[in-house]
């Protein structure tokens, strides 16, 4: 499904989206508004690069950050339940991750986290490991990975 078409759905389901990325700084919600009449589905993008950020604009807890780190299923699934609860939507996707280049024996570069919250359902979460592919290729992997979560989000609310 292309974004043309996620957006297509999202407005025949009459859905609003949002997001809430940290290490692709906005690549999704760009993807999404890139598209013209996006307006109509997008409600808004939350960038929250830094801890702070994550509590500030998502009611992210600094003990899930304190106990888990910021790369974690646990805080991708407070960044996409935040998201819905500091916004319209309906559905929401969240990212957070070690685009690169870095990373640890724990944490690998190109490990990322992503959380779906749609309203009504369980928030899901997963983690994926693209590899020390480079940073412009995690980021891109991981928009592409997110925009793949809100094409099966709307599966959810049909």
């Amino acid at each position: 499904m292309t974004v043309a078409e996620l957006l297509d759905r999202a407005k025949a389901l009459n859905v609003m989206i949002a997001t809430a990325e940290s290490c692709t700084g906005g690549m999704v919600a760009a993807a999404l508004t890139d598209i013209p009449g996006s307006s109509a589905v997008v409600d808004r993008g939350f960038v929250t690069y830094s801890n702070a950020a994550k509590q500030d604009m998502l009611g992210v807890r600094a003990d899930t950050l304190a106990a888990h780190g910021a790369v974690s299923e646990e805080v991708a699934r407070e960044m996409a339940e935040g998201a819905l609860a500091h916004s319209q939507a309906q559905l929401a996707v969240s990212i957070t991750g070690i685009a690169g280049p870095g990373g640890s024996e724990f944490k690998p570069e190109g490990r990322v986290c992503f959380g779906l919250a749609v309203t009504g359902r369980p928030t899901l979460t997963e983690t994926v490991e693209f590899g020390a592919a480079g940073r412009a290729n995690v980021r891109r992997a991981a928009r592409d990975h997110a925009l793949k979560l809100l094409e099966n989000g709307l599966s959810e609310v049909a």
